[in-house]
């Protein structure tokens, strides 16, 4: 047993010595050791409750004849770190979460790992240390918030943040902007629709690293603690086994849970985490092979934000082991690779018809013909800019507007809620990318800003940032190479015309070649905003969006 490491031999009695500090029992210490890596904390809703999640786990490896010792990571709550400095730490902090697995794993060789995360940066962050380890390992997440109520109808987060817009319009009351603040979210739980953390839950699903269900059993019920003690009884079965992450996560399970991404219409915060995990596990995973598959998958649910149900409606139709099932039926699902229930993906899906035809759409009446998200490509994003097209109103799927350009998010949530944006604009908002935020800030507060005030069907906003998974409207965001290190979006200049062509994923500046040129020898990179700490430190290393925005090493070696 890889535990041996810390525990076995005349020589580790010191160490046995402090585990038994500890009160461990010398039965407990013969026994698979197995890490429990818990995001649990204080001060996100989706983690609130993962204690309980924890002891379910923990008990699992007990039944099953292991030892399991908890540790904690760190993590950043996106919707509280919006539109503030915090939020550039957002993105940064999954590097961080990665890096701590490792170094308690590594410290202290655990024979498996369980890792419990359940928001956006989190569960990246421990699947891309689970891909670095490569020891047995399995995730459980916290699972997702029941939809609130207000107003007669049911509402989540981003309900509130475009409220805040609808109010700034005098489209609504202050009171019925505090009713939905005090109802919107009612309870523990990853945000209640298919926002960044939920879309990664219901990926790890379907790349084979969580259990069925693990993406959309809601949070508070029984089923979501039964699923975490099976999770704690399977990774003895991976231990016994030695099925590693890199046997499981092979480029076609990479390739099926992009698949299940373009089903679901997922956040674009998917293209910076998939790739970036891939990596870990040594797979190249290039913006090009979300569009291949984007082109041959439908889009089967339209879940909120621009769709109309939950998360929790979709467990209720079947989860995302039915809408795999739907996709093998015309073979857009690989078959073949092993998931951490111990059988194959093929195995698996037997027994999971869809239950709701409402919520996943069979293959011959999707919502639309492609995937829900898209590459765009052009003279303003050379390296790619990407957008979840099954939330651009049709208006806005080719449309020539005016760029009207701003120097960071700030300036542009600012500009839109005092009415300075109107109908044609595009809101270009740069140095706002992995090194020039830096940390590429998500931006909710001016796409919602949009929605509220009732500028989604004629404004579109184009950034080298990123945008929240409860983003919809015609938002390209990860727009590549970043101002910061002269990209084109650098360049653009007030009242520029920018075409957009979703369908044809372009997107180009209209400008003639030599004024671009003109415009790029004037040009002067622009002083980092931020000279100390850790994310000084992270601005030197982080790579393009169009990669991940993974560290990069080879300057330190």
């Amino acid at each position: 047993m890889r535990s041996d490491l810390m525990k076995k031999g005349i020589e580790k009695a010191p160490h046995r010595s402090l585990f038994k500090a500890m009160g461990y029992t010398q039965m407990e210490l013969d026994r698979p050791i197995i890490g429990v890596a818990n995001s649990a904390n204080e001060i996100i809703p989706g983690h609130i409750h993962l204690d309980k999640v924890s002891e379910a786990v923990k008990a699992g490896i007990r039944l099953a004849g292991g030892t399991p010792i908890e540790f904690s990571t760190i993590g950043v709550c996106d919707g509280i770190a919006m539109n503030h400095q915090g939020m550039r730490y957002s993105l940064a902090s999954r590097e961080l979460i990665a890096d701590s697995v490792e170094i308690m794993a590594m410290a202290h060789p655990f024979d498996g790992l369980v890792l419990i995360p359940n928001c956006d940066k989190i569960i990246p962050g421990m699947l891309m240390a689970a891909m670095r380890l490569n020891i047995p390992a399995i995730v459980v997440s916290g699972g997702p918030m029941l939809a609130g109520r207000a107003g007669g109808k049911a509402v989540d987060l981003v309900s509130v943040f475009e409220a805040v817009g609808a109010h700034k319009a005098g489209q609504i009351t202050a009171d019925q902007l505090l009713e939905l603040e005090d109802y919107a979210c009612p309870g523990c739980g990853s945000c209640a629709g298919m926002f960044t953390a939920n879309s990664m839950n219901c990926l790890t699903e379907a790349l084979g690293m969580g259990l069925p269900g693990n993406g959309t059993i809601p949070a508070v019920t029984a089923a979501r603690i039964r699923l975490a003690k099976v999770a704690g009884m399977r990774i003895m079965e991976l231990v016994h086994q030695n099925i590693c992450p890199r046997d499981i996560a092979t480029r076609e399970a990479f390739e099926n849970a992009i698949a299940v991404d373009m089903a679901l219409g997922c956040s674009t915060n998917t293209v910076l985490h998939v790739p970036a995990i891939a990596h870990e596990a040594g797979i190249d995973l290039n913006l090009e092979t979300f569009n291949t598959i984007s082109a041959r998958t439908p889009h089967l649910c339209s879940l909120r934000p621009s769709g109309a149900h939950f998360l929790e409606d979709l467990n209720a139709a079947g989860g995302v082991q039915a809408v795999m099932s739907e996709l093998s039926s015309r073979n857009l699902i690989n078959l073949d690779p092993m998931t951490v229930t111990g059988k194959t993906v093929g195995e698996n899906l037997k027994g999971f018809p869809v239950l709701d035809r409402d919520v996943i759409r069979p293959l011959a009446q999707p919502y639309h013909g492609e995937g829900g998200i898209a590459v765009l490509y052009g003279n303003l994003a050379p390296e790619g800019g990407v957008v979840k097209q099954s939330a651009v109103a049709p208006e806005m799927l080719q449309r020539i507007c005016r760029a009207r350009v701003f120097e960071s998010e700030s300036e542009a949530a600012t500009a839109i809620l005092d009415g300075r944006i109107n109908p044609g604009d595009v809101v270009v908002i740069r140095y706002e990318g992995p090194k020039g935020g830096p940390g590429m800030q998500e931006m909710l507060t001016p796409t919602a800003a949009l929605i509220g005030m009732g500028l989604g069907k004629d404004v579109a906003l184009i950034t080298d940032g990123r945008f929240s998974g409860g983003t919809h409207g015609a938002a390209i965001g990860h727009v590549s190479p970043e101002a910061a290190v002269g990209g084109p979006i650098a360049f653009v200049e007030e009242g520029d015309e920018i075409a957009i062509d979703i369908p044809n994923k372009k997107l180009e500046l209209r400008v003639d070649a030599a004024t671009l040129q003109q415009r790029r020898e004037k040009w002067t990179a622009p002083a980092p905003r931020i000279t100390e700490g850790y994310l000084a430190r992270y601005a030197h290393l982080v790579t393009s969006g169009s990669r991940g925005a993974i560290l990069q090493w080879e300057d330190c070696k």
